[in-house]
């Protein structure tokens, strides 16, 4: 890999790093503030909801100038969201704002590998760039959740520091570091020297045009296949960090700070099979790992069985295994599909369009059924089958869309 790809890795990984640290740190507020259980998956809801309703706008943006500018952007909304939060605007307005840099963000470094990486290295770039930033996950609710502990509250506000007053404010301090650190490596992506559009400023036209991006990787064989599967798979990744937090309470005894280790269990196992997917399936065989998908929803049944913290680890690091290995080979191939047909900014804008509307969706029933008081393990069981049944019924829909047309033939050329 050129240079410039592990600047491009090192800017995301610091970037996802701060958002991850930045959700515990917000969560831990609720929690400090009694808030009701059900606004805790809400926090995400305001994250997620810049990138269906800028939907049209955030593609356009990312295919308009350098990538590297877009990301340096979006970098600085994240600080400006930080420093709302520093201030204390509630955590609700202020992670909205986080999620507004990160929709901006996200079209571009997606977008810049596929026009920076010929095609045969797009799988493996993906498991580095997957892999990072599962690492940034892990080590950003590492630390946000050793931030929120009690202890570290008396220590820090022992030090009597200049408008340190409580643990959050300094959690603050370390989340606003990490996106200038990223928005330093920002400034030495290397320029991939891809025409760029000219920004319409008309927004009909913008929505007329996303519309038709939609439509166009909808009708697609290929797209509508891996489009269905990552829509799927971010939403339930994203309640299953969630519904985590609650069943290790429930069934595990362990508070907020304890449950992130258990959330960093679950991601290293992402980690693990984003790798293994890198090195051994190829952009031809991408869409082998649906059944994964299947086996994924079928294991998390067994959680609400287990009360053992080290069995409850095996689990989770068996989980995470199955989704790394299933959705990097399929986002791989979207992103190789979208840049054929549209463009790589227009594209990775309808994929997060999708599997945002999947998260704000999948969350809502998740509080829904939180507020309704449903006991997290029954809450586990529909959500196990339903993640297990759509997945079978995806596979049946490609499997049909093969016997009529033999759509993964067009990737022959690709090795």
């Amino acid at each position: 890999m050129p240079l410039g790809f592990y600047i491009i890795m090192a800017a995301q990984f610091f970037s996802a790093f701060a958002d991850n640290a930045a959700l515990i740190i917000a969560i831990g507020m609720l929690k400090a503030a009694d808030a009701p259980a059900f606004h805790e998956p809400l926090l995400k809801l305001y994250f997620a909801v810049s990138y269906v309703a800028l939907a049209a706008f955030v593609g356009a943006f990312a295919d308009s100038m350098p990538k590297w500018r877009v990301m340096l952007i979006s970098n600085t909304i994240k600080i400006g969201g930080c420093m709302l939060l520093f201030f204390g605007v509630h955590p609700f307005v202020s992670y909205a704002i986080i999620g507004l840099g990160a929709a901006a963000y996200s079209p571009a470094k997606y977008g810049i590998l596929t026009e920076y990486l010929p095609h045969r290295l797009l799988v493996v770039a993906n498991g580095w760039i997957e892999g990072l930033t599962v690492g940034a996950i892990i080590l950003g609710a590492l630390v946000g959740g050793f931030l929120v502990r009690d202890d570290v509250t008396a220590w820090i506000l022992g030090l009597s520091l200049p408008a340190i007053d409580s643990a959050a404010r300094a959690g603050i301090i370390v989340v606003g570091t990490f996106y200038l650190l990223a928005a330093f490596f920002n400034l030495f992506i290397p320029d991939t020297g891809v025409d760029h559009k000219p920004l319409k400023n008309n927004p009909i036209y913008l929505f007329h045009d996303f519309a038709h991006c939609l439509k166009l990787l909808w009708r697609d064989k290929l797209g509508q296949i891996t489009l269905a599967v990552t829509t799927l798979f971010w939403g339930a990744a994203q309640t299953l960090q969630f519904i985590l937090i609650e069943w290790s309470a429930l069934n595990l005894g362990l508070d907020l700070s304890a449950s992130t280790l258990l959330q960093g269990t679950l991601t290293g196992g992402i980690a693990v099979g984003a790798v293994l997917a890198a090195r051994l399936v190829s952009m031809r065989r991408s869409v082998t790992v649906i059944p994964l998908g299947i086996a994924m929803g079928v294991v998390m049944l067994i959680m609400p069985h287990v009360y053992d913290a080290n069995l409850a680890k095996v689990l989770l690091v068996v989980i995470g295994m199955l989704a790394g290995f299933f959705v990097v080979p399929m986002n791989a191939l979207l992103q190789h599909r979208g840049h054929v047909l549209m463009g790589a900014g227009h594209s990775i804008s309808v994929q997060n369009f999708n599997e945002n509307l999947s998260i704000l969706l999948m969350l809502s029933g998740y509080a829904f059924l939180v507020w309704l008081d449903f006991s997290i393990n029954t809450v586990i069981y529909l959500f196990g089958f339903f993640l297990a049944g759509t997945m079978f019924m995806i596979k049946l829909w490609h499997d049909a869309n093969q016997r009529k047309f033999d759509s993964v033939a067009q990737l022959d050329d690709i090795h």
